[in-house]
């Protein structure tokens, strides 16, 4: 069917123009009761942010995402232009996307006039009538709103004070469509009194020139806690007008990290690469256990970020052992996950106690605690006893974690009821290679590392932990130092 050209062929195809967010609204309605997904792709929201995001919509709000970085704030606010009507009809050569029936701009306005029915008409595809902008400190009232243009003054024959001489800015040009501003505090507070006039009254000023715009637009906000972010904050009045205000979170169970890393991450290698369960879960842990950690900054958060930079440099790390050692598939193992330090320092804000540790040392002892709590998910460390014992009898191994399957497991035989032990559990992958036993096997014995059972050796390997230094207690009584080193494992 072709698509009507001109105002006289929109009029005759029976065209009723809509608001932006009445738009929203029905396309919503129609999803919700479809039963379909309304963000695909957004994990763990489902029964927390998904529905008051939906109800806001419903309610026709303007409304702002609260929380701290790499909660998907941004990623949900571009799945909003979905809720947008495939494409819709505005004034051939319109700046601000002037509906026909309803045109705002002066341009427009002069046109429908001289034209009538036969002003012609484009149609503006839902893409783009999705603006976004980052804050930051020097955006202007003229970026956002607009500026007088001497040029196209000049050239049109206009005076200053003449509409056709603006140059409309970013809040404009998304009439009839969404416009999103990310990290919302960063913006001056001069500025953000603009943004709330617009929204409130539709009416601005520019060089003292007021300007009638009725601005048909979604607005959408996003930031950072207002207690976390020293460089700016929203202004009173501008809060006021917006209508709901939903607060984002990190992944609240494990399996639903596991399933964002797992879609976010980039692991589909040119080469042969599995990755156990247990080191999926490992990952996540790690990121968990940073926003648990004293050590670690809460208001600033540990972005999920991590999680998959962790993930991609672990694979990386399995994929350049096998490389060298021409052994595939590549495996990868918790030391695999050791070697990720560089994606996990770079995105902790310490506190002044980890400030005083090192960024390095409070990576390692939380690769060390998400170690210990996956070696307790999958094990028993009553049923370890007998490992711990080969290694306090004197039992030592020597293995380089770059050895390959074959030489690794002839030194985990060695150790008495560790192979057993392993095969016993549920941890092994039904058709399990020699890599999938050497990787479960590491995490036994990187899990009594964890839990001081037993110590790495700075070459390489395994033996028994030092035995706890005798000391004298104040007032003359006997007493224990703790073993020397880092808390959690020692690394190689």
């Amino acid at each position: 069917m072709q698509k009507p050209a001109t105002i006289g062929d929109l009029r005759n195809s029976g065209y009723a123009p809509m608001s932006v967010k009445e738009e929203m609204r029905r396309n919503l309605v129609a999803l919700l009761r479809s039963g379909a997904e309304i963000f695909p792709g957004i994990v763990g929201y489902d029964d927390t942010v998904t529905p008051k995001i939906v109800d806001a919509i419903l309610s026709r709000h303007n409304f702002i995402l609260l929380g701290l970085r790499g909660q998907a704030k941004s990623r949900i606010v571009r799945q909003l232009v979905s809720l947008l009507d495939e494409e819709v009809p505005v004034v051939a050569g319109s700046e601000v996307n002037d509906d026909p029936m309803r045109p705002i701009s002066k341009f427009a306005r002069e046109r429908v006039d001289e034209m009538g029915d036969a002003t012609p008409i484009a149609w503006l595809p839902r893409e783009a009538r999705y603006v976004e902008k980052l804050a930051t400190p020097d955006v202007t009232i003229a970026d956002l709103i607009g500026d007088l243009d001497p040029i196209r003054a000049a050239h049109g024959g206009h005076l200053l004070s003449d509409e056709l001489a603006i140059h409309f800015g970013l809040l404009p040009r998304a009439n009839r469509g969404i416009f999103a501003i990310n990290e919302l505090p960063d913006l001056s507070g001069k500025v953000q009194v603009g943004l709330f006039n617009v929204m409130q009254e539709g009416d601005i000023q520019i060089k003292g020139f007021p300007v009638r715009l009725p601005l048909d637009v979604q607005l959408v906000f996003t930031a950072n806690p207002e207690d976390y972010t020293a460089r700016g904050k929203i202004i009173t009045p501008l809060k006021d007008r917006i209508g709901s205000e939903i607060l984002t979170h990190y992944p609240r169970t494990l399996e639903d990290g596991v399933a964002i890393t797992r879609d976010e991450a980039w692991l589909d290698r040119d080469s042969e690469i599995e990755i156990p369960a247990f080191v999926r879960d490992l990952v996540e842990r790690v990121a968990f256990a940073a926003r648990e950690d004293k050590r670690v900054d809460r208001r600033s958060g540990v972005s999920q970020r991590m999680s998959i930079t962790v993930m991609e440099n672990a694979v990386s790390a399995a994929e350049r052992r096998a490389l060298v050692l021409d052994e595939w598939p590549a495996v990868v193992r918790v030391t695999d996950v050791q070697e990720a330090l560089p994606a996990i320092t770079g995105k902790l804000e310490l506190e002044y106690e980890g400030e005083l540790q090192g960024g390095e040392t409070v990576a390692r002892d939380l690769v060390a605690a998400a170690v210990e709590e996956t070696f307790d998910a999958h094990f028993e460390e009553e049923d370890a006893a007998g490992i711990v014992a080969w290694f306090e009898e004197g039992g030592v191994l020597r293995l380089g974690a770059s050895a390959r399957a074959g030489a690794l497991l002839e030194g985990y035989d060695s150790v008495e009821g560790l192979v057993p032990l392993v095969r016993a559990s549920e941890i092994l992958p039904e058709g399990s290679t020699p890599g999938d036993l050497v990787a479960a096997c590491e995490l036994v014995l990187e899990g009594l590392a964890a839990k001081r059972r037993i110590s790495r050796r700075d070459g390489g390997g395994f033996e028994r932990a030092p035995a706890p230094r005798r000391r004298q207690r104040p007032g003359g009584l006997p007493g224990y130092d703790p073993p020397d080193g880092p808390s959690g494992t020692m690394f190689a």
